[in-house]
């Protein structure tokens, strides 16, 4: 373990060499990058991911069919008549207050196709319930901006039978519009205070504000550059809302903290007596190759949903994939430029009392955490039992996610009892079960009015509630000049997606092939909110394999050829694999369990979000190379300077135990902001995340991690001679081989 030349070979000390020579030039290009990207992303505009392309199977058949006959399905509604004590729907009174929704929603000039219960059979079974139906006009996307005359006309009707009846709206435009008025700011106000927390820390962190801006201007301007990017990229591959949110939030860690890794050791080389352009180049050719590194890694691990066919997950994977690319480019190229010109400034902006105490506590400290120095000593002196107690506890974390159940959350679990809707839609379920979110049966024929096409649609409609599908009323509108029916049929089971599961396959598997399966080149396919569940849990779960190892296999290579170690591949695998199976289990446990649900406001969920388990697969798998990556290149970077393996390994933790944990206290600040929205499947993204990361920063990074590396010892570096013909990308260089090359100012870094 040695070095064998002094030349700095490295991709990353190349880059910072250069762009430090060429500083303006540097900021020139990258200013601009930034500006061609969003104004080619501007001028081409961003093209969403459609309903027909989210899903394969039958919602995504049943979908085309729509699209293609050029149907715009409106938003529907409903107007729920309920009443309080002994009423009927049959009393007087009951039928006076239908008769004035009826008019009052058609007094708007908002709706069209207003039905009456007494005409469409819409009555509950008790008699006690009915449901005035009607659609938005207009696009249904935007008919949220349009329902409120309706609403409060229907609030009119209601305030005149306030005491004998309840009278509530819920469809599609009334959800719409109440979720943006509760949670449509909620979003923003989450995303805009992440940059003030990230901003706070690393002035806490740094101790001067010039040293603090820089990690966010420089994270903020890549998300800048890849939204631009996304809206060129989106005509090949289609991007959405959720990706933009997505890319928001893995581009402000993984930006702020590749910054962050650059800047603290350059700091560090500084205080070390190194003048600030040996500095600069020590940092490229050491924290510059450990940010390469990683960011391929997580590169790679974003690559992974690209597997899974399914557009929305294809949308964040690639967005995801664009801004660290773009962070990691612009850390090692336009960082070094800008510090290059800062010099000494980078420092101002001093807060006087932060930036004593720091320069106290680096002389009494000599630049190592004192705390992980007391860890490490007890974990180095047992590395053994530091082993089994941390492996052990981290698997008893995991065990609950053995029991994981995964579901689309109906809209009572995603808000619970926070929104009055929610309670309108939980009484309209009650007495119409599945009747607030009906499978939808897409039926197209060559002649929708032939005699063998109606007979089918009555029977179809007959055998849905006899077989025990359906209790009814199954409604069906039909398309003439498309040759297209639409039949909605209420599920048993309502929102209990196990019970609607169960009879949404007894529709697909029994009455659809007795009925409409017998009428030759009709095509029928049910979707809806259970079957889109299904379809989405059917495709998830075939992604899972091949994706799971494509991120394994791949990032195991990338770790073989960059510190050229069986060993430390293994490891780095295992030990993420750990930290991730950790956050599934507080998942399972806080979210399905119940387990300390109140302290996150999580409680009754009883399930995890369909989506959210191989989402936090790929994304922590990637994010926890970031620390690993960048501890493991500090230790092999002692070990090549002759320190002794154990030596090099309570160097390595301890000198980066500061920025390890400032970058770990930034991600989790801003991951523990989504766990704070009202929607749960936010909450459960943001508390996995941030969950994951604590437990990656502290337990793995600063117990497991050095007490397996302590017990292998000389094996860490073990590669076996018939992997020797591997490429060798270890060309990065201790500190002592990059000054060898410094003397002159204008000689090249790779020179």
């Amino acid at each position: 373990m040695g070095t064998r030349d002094t030349r700095v070979r490295g991709l990353a000390a190349r880059a910072g060499g250069w762009s430090a020579r060429h500083r303006w030039a540097a900021v020139g290009i990258w200013v601009l990058f930034v500006v061609l990207a969003m104004g080619l992303g501007s001028a081409a505009g961003r093209v969403d991911v459609k309903d027909s392309d989210q899903l394969k199977g039958e919602t995504h058949t049943a979908a085309k069919i729509i699209e293609d006959a050029g149907i715009e399905e409106p938003a529907s509604e409903s107007v729920l008549v309920q009443a309080r004590g002994g009423l009927k729907a049959t009393d007087a009174e009951f039928r006076a207050a239908v008769a004035e929704v009826v008019t009052a929603v058609q007094g708007t000039g908002r709706v069209s196709d207003v039905t009456s219960p007494y005409d469409t059979k819409t009555i509950s079974r008790d008699g006690r319930s009915a449901l005035v139906q009607f659609d938005m006009r207009g696009d249904s996307d935007t008919a949220g901006d349009r329902v409120e005359p309706v609403l409060k006309a229907v609030e009119g009707v209601r305030k005149s039978h306030a005491d004998t009846l309840r009278i509530e709206e819920i469809g599609g435009a009334s959800m719409m519009k109440t979720f943006d008025d509760a949670f449509g700011d909620d979003f923003q106000k989450a995303e805009y205070s992440a940059v003030p927390v990230a901003l706070g820390i690393l002035l806490i962190a740094f101790g001067a504000l010039v040293a603090a801006l820089l990690p966010v201007a420089l994270a903020i301007t890549a998300i800048m550059a890849t939204m631009g990017l996304m809206g060129v990229v989106s005509h090949v591959m289609p991007m959405s809302d959720t990706a933009n949110s997505v890319m928001l939030l893995v581009g402000l860690a993984v930006g702020v903290d590749y910054c962050l890794f650059y800047l603290r050791r350059e700091r560090e080389e500084r205080e070390a007596g190194r003048d600030a352009r040996t500095a600069l180049r020590v940092a490229a050719a050491t924290s510059g190759r450990a940010i390469i590194v990683s960011g391929v890694t997580v590169c790679v691990a974003m690559a992974g949903m690209l597997f899974t066919g399914l557009a929305e997950f294809e949308a964040m994977g690639l967005a995801s994939l664009m801004v660290v690319a773009v962070a990691m480019v612009g850390s090692v190229t336009v960082l070094p430029a800008l510090l290059s010109l800062l010099g000494e400034r980078v420092e101002r902006g001093r807060i006087p009392f932060l930036h004593k105490a720091m320069r106290r506590r680096a002389a009494r400290t000599n630049g190592e955490s004192r705390f992980w120095s007391a860890v490490l000593k007890g974990v180095l002196a047992r590395p053994l039992v530091s082993v089994l107690v941390a492996a052990g506890a981290l698997l008893a974390v995991a065990a609950p996610a053995v029991g994981m159940k995964t579901q689309n959350l109906t809209l009572d679990q995603e808000f619970g009892d926070s929104l009055p809707i929610v309670q309108t839609y939980n009484r309209v379920n009650d007495a119409f079960p599945g009747g607030s979110e009906p499978a939808e049966v897409v039926v197209h024929a060559k002649d929708i009015n032939a005699p063998e096409v109606r007979d089918a649609l009555a029977d179809f409609k007959a055998r849905a509630i006899s077989s025990g599908a359906s209790r009814g009323p199954v409604e069906i509108k039909l398309h003439d000049a498309q040759n297209i029916a639409y039949v909605y049929v209420p599920l048993v089971g309502g929102s209990d997606l196990d019970k609607a599961g169960a009879s949404l396959e007894k529709l697909r598997d029994e009455v659809r092939p007795a009925t409409l399966g017998k009428v030759d080149g009709l095509q029928a396919p049910i979707t809806g909110q259970v079957a889109g569940s299904k379809d989405f849990n059917d495709q998830l779960g075939g992604a899972v394999v091949p994706v799971f190892a494509f991120v394994v296999v791949f990032a195991f290579v990338l770790m073989l050829l960059s510190f050229r170690s069986l060993t430390i591949a293994v490891t780095s695998i295992l030990l993420n694999l750990l930290s991730v199976g950790a956050a599934y289990g507080i998942l399972v446990a806080v979210f399905q369990h119940g387990w300390g649900a109140s302290l996150v406001g999580a409680e009754g969920v009883g399930a995890i979000i369909t989506w959210l388990p191989l989402f936090l697969f790929v994304i922590l798998f990637g994010l926890s190379m970031d620390y690993h990556v960048f501890v493991v290149s500090r230790i092999r970077e002692a070990r090549l300077r002759g320190r002794t393996t154990r030596d090099a390994i309570a160097h390595g933790v301890v000198t980066t135990a500061g920025v390890v944990t400032s970058a770990a206290v930034i991600m989790v600040a801003v991951f523990a902001i989504f766990g704070t929205l009202s929607m749960q499947s936010m909450k459960q993204m943001g508390v996995g995340l941030a969950a994951a990361v604590l437990i990656d920063a502290t337990v793995i990074r600063g117990v497991l991690l050095p007490a397996v590396m302590a017990l292998l010892g000389e094996r860490n570096w073990y590669l076996p001679k018939w992997l020797h013909r591997l490429p060798d990308l270890t060309h990065d260089e201790s500190p002592e081989a990059v000054l060898a090359t410094a003397p002159r100012e204008d000689r090249p870094v790779g020179v």
